[in-house]
This record gives C-alpha cells, sequence and structure tokens, in this order.
C-alpha cells in the first residue's frame, strides 16, 4: 500500500519530489522517483511496506531485464500463485513483492494481464520498448487514482492535491460536480471538484503515449446479467461460506500485523470471525468507535459498542476503543484535506481515529467490512426499494399524491423522516426513482441553494448526471434490486465509501483491506438470485445464513446501524462557530457558489427544528473548507 504519482510530458524532473512529498502519508517506508529523459516520462512512488519489507521492494521497480518499470499502489492477493506460473515460465525474479510479479505478468501478457488479477491496486507501468504507460485502477476501485491531461502533457497520481502541484494545472471549478456533492455528498467517476483533473473510473485502464492518452477501455464490469439460477440453498450457503473464507484468507497476507474493523454490525463481525475460524491462535487486535450514547435518537442510531464487545468476548479477540470526544469536530480541516474531495460524512473522521489508534499499536493493514451491504444487500434503501411491490403499480396521479404528501412529513423523528425519503419520489419513472434513492438533497431545494451563476451551468444537469444515465441505461431484464446494487457498487462505493477508508487511514498510514470486494466473491454475489439476497424483512439473507455456525444469532439478525457520528448534534452545537463563520452571508457572496440567503434561512429553519438539513449544512461546509484547502 503505497502513493504513487508520475507525468509523461515536458515537465520538469523535479515535480516528481513535489508531488511525492504531499502524500508522504501514504508511505513512510521509503521513497523514489526515477525520470527517463529520452521519454520525458517521470515515475514517483512513496512505501508503506507490507508485502517483503527489505529494500529489494522499494519502487519505482524495475523488471530483471530492465525492460519496464513501475509504480504500484495496492495488494495483489494471487500473488504466490502467479508468482509460481511465471518462475515455470523461466522469468526471473530479485525479490518476494508482488509488484515484480506484475512486471513480470506484463512482459508475458501485455495489457491482458488485468484478467489475471485478483486484488486492489492502481498501478503505472513504463514500457521502454514504446515509451509508453500503461496505467489501471482495481476491479471496483478501491485504491484511488486521478489524472489530468493539458498542453504540456498527462499526469497521474493517488490523489488530487498531488497533481495540484503542477502549476500549469487549470483549478477552475467543474459545476457538475458541485451538482452531485449537494445532491449525493459524493462525486462519481470521472468527475472531480476540479474539471481539469478526472478519476480512473473503477475497472478501467489507460495507455499514455507522448504526454497523451491513446487508449482507454473498460476491462471489468459487475456481472449482473449473468444471472446463476442452478444452486440449491444449503449449496449456495456452503459456497458463500468457501468463497468467503477464501477471501479472507487470501488478504491475511502480509509480513506486518493486521488488525481489524470491528463495529459488532454484522460485516465486521464476520470478518473477525472467519480470520478465527482461519487461525484460532491469531492474536487479532480488532478497534471499534464509542460516542456518547445520549445522542443516538436523534441520529436514529443504535448504540453499537456493547456488540462489538459481545463479538469480540465471544470470538476472544482483544478490542480497542477509541473515545470520542466532542473536539472530534476540530478535525474537519484535516478530513477535508485529506479527502481531497468534500465528501460530508463525519464517518471518515471514525476511521481517521481507528486507523490512527491502530498505527499506535503497532498495527500496518486493517481488515474493514465495507462492501457487504453493496453487494449482499444491507441498507434501508434496499429494504425501501423491496416494498415498492406493494404500491408501485398504482395509477400516476395515486404516486403523485405519495410524493406530495411525502414531503409535508415532518423530519424532526427519525423514523417519519425515513418516510418521507422513501416516498417523496414516487412519481418519478422508475429509473429516476431508483436514482433517487440516493439522494440527499431534492433537486428543487438544490437549485434553490445555488448562485444564479451555478444555477445557469447547471440548467441541463439532469440529462448530464452519470447516475441517472448508468440508471437508465440498464436493461429491464435486470431485477429493480440488482439495478439498484449496481448503481451502489458502481458510484456510491467506490466514490463515497472506498475513496474515505482508503484516504482516511491511509492518512494515518495505515492499509485497509476489503474482504468482501475480492473478486471471487463478487462475482458469486451478483450473480445469486435475489431470493437469496432478500427475504421478507430479511437483507443479507444468504449470508446470514452463512455466518450462523460462527456468531451470535443475535449478532448476525440486529437491526442494521451506520458506522456514523452524531452530526446533527455536532450541527446544531459543537460546529456553530465554525457554521457562522464559514457560512456568513459575506463569505458566501465572495465565493460565488451559493445563494447566501437561501443558505442562511437554510442554517436558521434546520436550527429551529422546521426542517433536518443537517448533512446539507454540512455539505456545505465542506464545499467551502475544501475551497479553502484547494482553490
Amino acid at each position: 500500500m503505497c502513493g504513487i504519482a508520475g507525468f509523461s510530458g515536458t515537465f520538469a524532473p523535479a515535480l516528481l519530489d513535489k508531488m511525492s512529498d504531499v502524500f508522504a502519508h501514504r508511505g513512510p517506508d521509503g521513497s523514489g522517483n526515477c525520470y527517463i529523459q529520452k521519454a520525458q516520462v517521470g515515475l514517483a512512488h512513496r512505501r508503506l511496506a507490507i508485502i517483503d519489507t527489505s529494500d529489494a521492494g522499494n519502487q519505482p521497480m524495475w523488471d530483471a531485464t530492465k525492460t519496464v518499470a513501475i509504480v504500484f499502489n495496492g495488494e495483489i492477493y494471487n500473488f504466490p500463485e502467479l508468482r509460481d506460473e511465471l518462475i515455470k515460465a523461466n522469468f526471473q525474479f530479485n525479490n518476494h513483492t508482488d509488484t515484480e510479479v506484475l512486471l513480470n505478468l506484463y512482459l508475458r501478457d501485455g495489457i491482458e494481464m488485468l484478467n489475471k488479477l485478483n486484488g486492489i491496486f492502481a498501478f503505472a507501468i513504463y514500457d521502454s520498448r514504446d515509451k509508453k504507460i500503461f496505467l489501471a485502477r482495481d476491479h471496483v476501485g478501491v485504491k484511488p487514482l486521478y489524472y489530468t491531461q493539458n498542453e504540456k502533457g498527462f499526469l497521474f497520481a493517488s490523489e488530487l492535491k498531488s497533481i495540484l502541484q503542477e502549476s500549469s494545472v487549470s483549478r477552475e471549478l467543474n459545476p457538475q460536480a458541485l451538482h452531485y456533492h449537494l445532491r449525493y455528498l459524493w462525486c462519481p467517476s470521472p468527475h472531480t471538484m476540479i474539471g481539469a483533473i478526472k478519476k480512473l473510473s473503477p475497472g478501467n485502464a489507460l495507455v499514455i503515449e507522448g504526454g497523451a492518452i491513446k487508449k482507454q477501455w473498460q476491462y471489468y464490469d459487475l456481472p449482473y446479467s449473468n444471472p446463476i439460477e442452478n444452486y440449491s440453498e444449503s449449496e449456495a450457503i456452503e459456497l458463500v461460506q468457501d468463497k468467503f473464507k477464501a477471501a479472507v484468507k487470501r488478504q491475511l497476507i502480509a509480513d506486518v500485523p493486521v488488525g481489524a474493523f470491528l463495529s459488532g454490525g454484522l460485516d465486521s463481525s464476520a470478518i473477525v470471525a472467519m480470520v478465527k475460524e482461519i487461525d484460532s491462535g491469531r492474536d487479532l487486535q480488532c478497534f471499534t468507535m464509542d460516542f456518547d450514547t445520549s445522542f443516538n435518537k436523534s441520529e436514529g442510531a443504535i448504540d453499537d459498542l456493547p456488540y462489538a464487545k459481545r463479538v469480540a468476548k465471544h470470538l476472544g479477540v482483544n478490542l480497542n476503543i477509541v473515545q470520542a470526544r466532542p473536539d472530534i469536530v476540530k478535525q474537519l480541516d484535516m478530513m477535508v484535506y485529506h479527502l481531497d474531495e468534500p465528501q460530508a460524512d463525519p464517518a471518515a473522521l471514525n476511521t481517521f481515529l481507528i486507523a490512527n489508534l491502530a498505527k499506535e499499536n503497532g498495527i500496518k493493514v486493517l481488515l474493514s467490512g465495507t462492501g457487504g451491504d453493496d453487494i449482499f444487500t444491507g441498507y434501508r434503501r434496499h429494504y425501501a426499494l423491496m416494498q415498492e411491490r406493494y404500491w408501485r403499480g398504482l395509477p400516476s396521479f395515486a404516486r403523485k399524491l405519495l410524493a406530495i404528501t411525502a414531503n409535508k412529513i415532518p423530519e424532526k423523528n427519525p423514523l417519519l423522516r425515513r418516510m418521507a425519503k422513501t416516498f417523496r419520489y414516487a412519481d418519478l419513472d422508475q429509473d429516476k426513482r431508483i436514482a433517487s434513492y440516493f439522494y440527499w438533497l431534492p433537486p428543487k431545494q438544490e437549485y434553490q441553494l445555488l448562485s444564479e451563476d451555478y444555477r445557469i451551468n447547471l440548467q441541463d444537469i439532469e440529462s448530464e448526471d452519470v447516475v441517472l444515465q448508468t440508471a437508465s441505461s440498464m436493461t429491464n431484464k435486470i431485477p429493480f434490486l440488482n439495478q439498484m446494487l449496481c448503481l451502489e457498487a458502481k458510484y456510491f462505493l467506490a466514490d463515497h465509501n472506498l475513496a474515505y477508508v482508503d484516504k482516511m487511514s491511509m492518512a494515518a498510514s495505515v492499509e485497509t483491506r476489503v474482504p468482501f470486494l475480492d473478486i471471487e466473491l463478487i462475482d458469486l454475489a451478483t450473480r445469486l438470485p435475489l431470493s437469496m439476497k432478500y427475504r421478507g424483512r430479511v437483507g443479507k439473507w444468504i449470508l446470514k445464513k452463512a455466518m450462523e455456525p460462527y456468531l451470535p444469532k443475535d449478532i448476525i439478525y440486529r437491526q442494521k446501524t451506520g458506522f456514523g457520528a452524531p452530526l446533527r448534534h455536532w450541527i446544531k452545537n459543537d460546529l456553530q462557530e465554525l457554521i457562522s463563520d464559514s457560512l456568513s452571508e459575506s463569505t458566501m457572496k465572495r465565493r460565488g457558489l451559493f445563494d447566501a440567503t437561501a443558505v442562511q434561512q437554510l442554517i436558521a429553519d434546520n436550527q429551529s427544528g422546521k426542517i433536518d438539513a443537517a448533512y446539507t449544512i454540512f455539505t456545505l461546509l465542506c464545499v467551502e473548507k475544501w475551497c479553502e484547502n484547494f482553490i
């Protein structure tokens, strides 16, 4: 797990150090760069040593024949098998890293090597034979990769702030991205807040030649359109157990200590249980958060800590607890800086605090339950979508009435708030309605908050929204829930959950691995019948059945709760002074993004309890803080 950067074009070699220094936190164990003058190619790397921690694993790394060089961020979990295969084919190895496996695999298979990989990765391979750079990002986007192209050439990096070290890169804001952050709280690939900088989409690759993109393609897509129906329930449960166990076992490979997140929810508990099943004698350090339980009611949340303690006792693991103090909100600037994008989710702070404690305890790798809800179901919106069968067939006027009624429901109570959100878009067409489950801000309110200039810029945004485009493109042969799960994995998972998990754990120099997103497990989960994912009121049905031999039933079947924070309390209390300053009328007018009057009214209505706008206000605050940091 590391940080990578580089270029192809007429950039100064000194830029490599500047780009690398910005993300030094991603790799405290070593650094290096190389400039190939004849090709005008530069590569830079920061190393967090996980596999073969000796200096032989330093990067940029050349193959034994000095033909190709690589900078690589991530882990290839099937590298031992690939290495054996390549040794039999007479390829030379100078170390025991997965990095050198990638080099030799490329020499053998070229860009087709991607079909062989099971792992999390973002890498750039320079080929001296034709002076090209080959870049790729893993199947579901666990590892980040940003890039830009201008008159001087092509730049890439693990973090957006690294690319901004080059002064020729335009800082002009992307109006589309502002729309996405307001409506969804995150921005789908390939967009970022800076128009000139893109995110390489998950499962995509590029070939760069002479400072320009020569080829871009998608090498992987989620196999929802290829269902399997021939497994009995018992066979499917056993297969999930086998694939999940294999995924966890693969991701335990490391030459440094491995720990785990443990919230007390099913996903993190399942991973810890499987680690103990694989190696019962392992001294596994687990980590969780402790919030003031008095805030849970306003958030509609359940206290996780008792469940985490119960799981830790049941499995015989050590549980380290991070005490979340009120001053956690003072780390907002740090959060926005490390996220590179104004993601308005305070759960990112939880990840950082846990990773930081893990680092203090000598842990370099953490296993996370991220992805379980996204491939097996588990979010409240999945249940809400399944309940549409009771009203989806109503005539349009009746669905319109549902939507009108929902918009009048008071949002102070968490249950009423969720009910309102369920029916707020009942009158929309099916594809738009599926996408609307990801909305945090209704379109009408979004436009009211924008300044007049940005309203004009975004007047055609509905037709350009990539989430809506993807929803509209999915065939009716794919069940509605699978359509939502596809959007879940392509955007919410990649551009929200995985983005903050990677960046905030790496801010503490800790690698996070995600066993639920093992490519073989994804292939199985996406193709299983819906009846094995959602049954009655039980989401994630097959995973729950698969875990019954390993965990207590009250843990498996407990009510779902998020890995969140008391944001609604913070907005009305701890963050009040910061909001008053950063979202003041003068600040809004100077920045020119939002309508100052509308923002002040929104804050006042939220403070009085008239509306629930905590996440929208937090979004506005994060956008302003992002502008201060990056613009």
